[in-house]
């Protein structure tokens, strides 16, 4: 079935409704769930709630029985269908989590279709395409997108995403169609609405929408993906706008690169924040529905290696922005890295929790980050719960480049990573390995946190892969404790005078020459984890406990036959929490992965149970209820492997 507000739109839409099931959706009520965490049933929200906890109060599945999980339906993405078609298309990854409201599952896909989904047999209720895939690649790491947004009021539901060709387009969740009066046929023009200066070109593979929208009250607010390298003459801004959730009109934009005359505007020295692009939000965002505050994790700006044209801080890249989402007006911001040339930009939503300081109730603001930090703020003021100092940090020998002299470092928590690179964190599992590695390291500069780049290949870690990445950490509500998923990435950059590549005068996708630091006999050159999970007491400031997240290859070569223990995987993949488990899979870049759900006590980090899965997870798993059964669902799929959704249950009688 085909639904077309205008004829324009009959190639850019499509909508496939599931019969009776599409009538059963249409027929049920929609009955306004209660606080999530305390009814425990849905998960509305990309991260859970708009306080991006990945946390549920359900506890039907425990540590007593969650051995006994099982595969209970398979849902396969509607993208296949249309890659057998046109076998030259190919998705990228499968970044989503589903949301589960009133009783039914929506998702989208890597080509941004829309699907409504039984969460209790996993059969499709209507498809939605918008006709992305039609433009072809929409970003620089292809075609993927993590998810959509959910509002109600009363009668009126509506699913909302923003596409890889920059529209926002808002759907009857009953039926898929457009709402015909939000915006034009259902779309708003994210490519020209609201943006301080249009864009340069045709925004395909510079300017996207990835990341779900965030609905916070009445509005719709709106970060982008920029491409990070500079493909344009003029590269956009990452203006942040406010929709109404109802009719699409804009509210307000805020100017993450400031313009003339705003605050911010003089960290932009010799007015290049006019002439320079980026700082955008590309990563999901967090909200205190009450409060009625918006944060925003931000990105770096162009170029991301290098900022020679872009002299001083250049706020608001990586910052922390605090907005009314009622007038976009910025309430506080905190800047976690000035004038950022290692790519350190936040990379996914920051964890509003409640927590409790010296006897004093706080409600705070977490933000891991892709350089192993965590920073933790009273999220009404914007105050730091802990003190955070400025250091000196060492400076750049490029002619162009002038580096700020010190950096921000929280006093607590720790770190969750090891930073920077020297001798006592190389391998030395054996003598031999040990003078093999130091000799490696030779062939490089290395040095602590922030070591800037030169012309001679300079050591990063963690690298611009993190750290933490966009599957972000999860909080739990009832004890502050943060849970962080991280790898330890460590990588190598050149860069000539003029922050090219060396000795070609080019910028390439990473501005430099880059390689990745491996050490002797295909070993890596430092010592494991390199992908950990650590518990962290926000009330506290302290870390409760640090594991591995799973063998990694130490059961394989080069590291078989070493005593090794687990060395962790290199895979990125997102947490769950629940009222009594951590779930975390291990990530689809690890060849070594394991294709496991595992579940972890979440007060000592002891593995409880390993589910197997068809696929290794991705995107961060979420729970639900549906027919008095909890369900565990896990989008899995990485560049041309299959895409799907596995949903994990308790069989009869458990």
């Amino acid at each position: 079935m085909t639904h077309t507000s205008s004829k324009s739109a009959v190639d850019r839409r499509r909508v496939l409704a599931g019969g009776a099931g599409l009538a059963a959706l249409a027929a049920a009520p929609l009955a306004r769930a209660a606080d999530p965490w305390a009814a425990g049933r849905e998960w509305r929200v990309y991260g859970g709630t708009n306080a991006a906890a990945k946390y549920s109060s359900l506890s039907q599945i425990d540590a007593a029985n969650v051995g006994k999980l099982r595969v209970a339906w398979e849902w396969e993405s509607p993208d296949a269908a249309i890659v057998k078609a046109h076998p030259g298309l190919a998705p990228g990854e499968f970044q989503a989590t589903p949301i589960m409201a009133d009783g039914v599952l929506y998702t989208s896909t890597a080509f941004c279709q829309v699907v409504a989904i039984d969460p209790a047999t996993g059969r499709n209720l209507w498809v939605y395409d918008p006709g992305t895939w039609k433009r072809g690649k929409f970003t620089s790491k292809g075609m993927q997108h993590r998810g959509v947004a959910y509002w109600r009021d009363g009668a009126d539901a509506r699913v909302v995403i923003g596409t890889g060709d920059n529209r926002l387009i808002a759907l009857d969740a009953r039926t898929g169609r457009p709402i015909p009066s939000f915006g034009k046929d259902g779309e708003v023009d994210l490519g020209v609405v609201g943006l301080q200066r249009p864009l340069a070109r045709d925004p395909i593979d510079l300017f996207a929408s990835t990341s779900p929208p965030l609905i916070c009250g009445d509005v719709i607010v709106m970060g982008q993906y920029i491409h990070d390298r500079v493909v344009a003459a003029e590269m956009p801004p990452g203006d942040v706008r406010g929709f109404d959730v109802r009719t699409g009109a804009l509210k307000w934009t805020f100017h993450t690169v400031p313009m003339k005359g705003e605050f911010g505007w003089e960290t932009w020295e010799n007015g290049s924040a006019a002439r320079n692009g980026n700082a955008n939000i590309w990563a999901p965002m967090a909200a205190d529905d009450e409060l009625g505050l918006v944060y925003l994790p931000g990105s770096c700006p162009t170029n991301n290696f290098y900022g020679g044209e872009r002299p001083g801080d250049n706020l608001f890249g990586n910052a922390l922005i605090c907005l009314d989402v009622k007038t976009g007006k910025r309430r506080w911001h905190y800047q976690f890295v000035h004038h950022d040339v290692w790519d350190l930009d936040l990379p996914c939503a920051p964890n509003l929790v409640d927590i409790r300081v010296g006897g004093r109730r706080i409600k705070a603001v977490a933000q891991v980050t892709k350089h192993g930090f965590t920073f933790v703020f009273d999220r009404v003021t914007g105050r730091p719960i802990w003190p955070i100092e400025e250091r000196p940090v060492p400076q750049s020998t490029l002619a162009g480049e002038k580096l700020s002299p010190t950096q921000p470092f929280p006093t607590k928590p720790p770190p969750f990573e090891p930073q920077g690179l020297t001798e006592d964190m190389l391998i030395d599992w054996t003598p031999e390995l040990r003078a093999e590695a130091r000799k490696i390291m030779g062939e490089y500069n290395a040095g602590p946190l922030f070591t800037p780049f030169s012309e001679k290949l300079t050591v990063q870690r963690p690298a611009w892969a993190g750290g933490a990445n966009w599957g972000g950490a999860a909080v739990d509500p009832e004890t502050g404790v943060l849970y962080v998923p991280s790898t330890s990435s460590i990588a190598a950059l050149a860069l000539d005078e003029a922050g090219k590549r060396v000795g070609t005068g080019e910028t390439e996708e990473i501005a430099g020459s880059v390689r990745l630091v491996t050490g002797p006999r295909g070993l890596p050159l430092i010592k494991p984890p390199y992908g950990r999970i650590t518990a962290i007491d926000l009330n506290r400031g302290e870390i409760l406990w640090m594991k591995p997240n799973g063998p990694g290859a130490s059961e394989t070569a080069p590291f078989k036959g070493l005593d090794t223990g687990w060395v962790g995987t290199t895979g990125r993949t997102g947490p769950l929490l629940t009222k009594t488990l951590l779930f975390l899979g291990e990530g689809p870049h690890d060849l070594n992965s394991r294709r496991v759900l595992r579940a972890w006590d979440k007060a000592t980090g002891a593995v409880v149970a390993e589910i197997p899965l068809p696929g290794a997870t991705h995107g961060p798993p979420m729970t639900y209820m549906a027919n008095g059964k909890q369900y565990v669902v896990c989008g899995m799929g990485f560049r041309r492997s299959p895409h799907r959704l596995v949903a994990l249950a308790l069989p009869e009688g458990a």
